[in-house]
């Protein structure tokens, strides 16, 4: 990797790229520490510390938006609606007829959907902000609890969040790898040198020798094989042979050539973790947003809807939600999975193009072929995503060692620097032909 950004950096063109990208990730930073004006940040802080029944779902926000929302910064939203967005419309794509007619358009249609993406997360910004101005702001949120402050700070985190959006989409033309996920990544990175300081500062300052050297060693041990397995996941592919038939055009035999079609052993990526953290974690945003205090048995589900009780010894029946948390994994991968690779259509598109998988018949028993693969590889990278995400909780829950970034965190962190990676190293092989080509 630094081989790769020591070499891009000898070429003019790819400099500029790296070097407007880091000036953008600079601009963002500098925002996430201006405060939305009015904002009583003392009275949110103690809030957001308070808000037990939420369980991780307000360090999980943090971490995305980069500790902008914990200092209520005007980049607070961040780009989560803009996310939300993509995930409706992804969905909706497959929902609503004419919006599937305009992603097969070409590029035409692809930027239509993204320009009503574009509209969808200023619409979305604009309601969240507008609950936390009002919500917030009755609870003593705004110095001054009146309709010119309310309407200021929903200007301003709905402008900040567009903002924001802006920012990635000139990434994306003018720098270096997909704007929005680097804008996610470098907030998630901002994180996570305080949380290793506290991991250190835990379990290796102050003990004895021998007893730090382990801690350290097990803790930089469980970090290095989480990255190795999220590495793995990412470009784990199962490759599945394609054979297309010779015919004649004109006087010439083309076609026979072989090749392959790749099915990613992690094909619905982190949406399966988003979507279940969200899920079990909706009830204790409502109940928090609400001032609704859970008890009896209302409040035990709520604790076993927290991650903060998971895998505790002094509370196991708290566990089964973790259960659950694993099972609706395993569920979202399968279904998100199913709604955005049609078999079907693949194995449509290959027979009009003469193609077929050996030994199998084209058609029908082809599609259901892929079926039968891309199940058994979905239950894979659904038990791998388990297995990171559930490290984290299981060392918080035995040992106490609570941090911001979780397995979550580690996949996109993980995922969007290899992708980064490989794009530099594709845009400098281009350069290499083209250099070629010119001589």
């Amino acid at each position: 990797m630094f081989t790769t950004l020591k070499n891009a950096f000898k070429i003019k063109e790819i400099r500029k790229k790296l070097l407007f990208t880091f000036l953008m990730l600079v601009v963002i930073r500098l925002g996430s520490q201006l405060p939305v004006p009015g904002i009583n940040t003392s009275f949110f802080a103690n809030w957001f510390a308070q808000q037990t029944q939420a369980g991780d779902a307000f360090d999980f926000f943090n971490a995305f938006t980069g500790g902008s929302f914990l200092r209520m910064s005007i980049l607070a939203l961040n780009i989560t609606p803009y996310i939300t967005s993509s995930i409706i419309m992804q969905l909706m794509t497959i929902a609503i007829p004419k919006l599937e007619e305009m992603q097969r358009d070409g590029a035409d249609g692809r930027k239509k959907i993204a320009s009503i993406t574009r509209y969808v997360t200023v619409a979305l910004a604009l309601i969240e902000a507008s609950a936390m101005a009002i919500g917030f702001g009755r609870q003593g949120l705004l110095l001054a609890y009146n309709a010119f402050s309310v309407i200021t700070v929903i200007v301003a985190l709905t402008a900040g969040s567009a903002f924001l959006m802006w920012i990635g989409e000139r990434i994306t033309e003018n720098g270096i790898g997909n704007g929005i996920s680097i804008v996610l990544t470098i907030n998630i990175l901002s994180r996570v040198p305080q949380d290793i300081i506290q991991l250190f500062q835990q379990f290796v300052i102050g003990r004895s020798i021998a007893k730090g050297v382990v801690a350290a060693i097990i803790i930089i041990a469980v970090i290095l094989l989480m990255v190795v397995l999220v590495i793995i996941l990412n470009d784990g592919v199962r490759r599945i042979p394609v054979q297309y038939a010779k015919k004649v055009q004109g006087r010439k035999m083309v076609g026979g050539q072989t090749t392959n079609l790749p099915l990613k052993v992690n094909t619905a990526g982190v949406i399966p973790v988003i979507f279940a953290s969200s899920l079990l974690q909706l009830p204790g945003i409502v109940c928090s947003f609400f001032n609704i205090s859970g008890s009896g048995i209302w409040g035990h589900i709520l604790m076993g809807m927290n991650s903060n009780y998971w895998c505790n010894p002094e509370r196991p029946v708290y566990s089964i939600g973790l259960v659950v948390y694993i099972a609706l994994v395993i569920l979202f991968a399968y279904f998100y999975t199913s709604i955005t690779f049609n078999p079907i259509e693949i194995a449509e598109n290959m027979k009009k193009q003469g193609g077929f998988i050996p030994g199998i018949r084209p058609g029908k028993p082809t599609s259901e072929y892929l079926t039968k693969v891309l199940n058994h590889i979905v239950f894979i990278g659904a038990v791998g995503l388990t297995i990171v995400c559930v490290v984290p909780y299981f060392f918080n829950g035995i040992f106490g060692a609570s941090v911001s970034f979780s397995g979550t965190s580690l996949i996109i962190i993980v995922s969007v620097v290899l992708e980064t990676i490989k794009q530099i190293e594709s845009q400098m092989l281009v350069r290499n032909y083209k250099g070629f080509l010119n001589d």
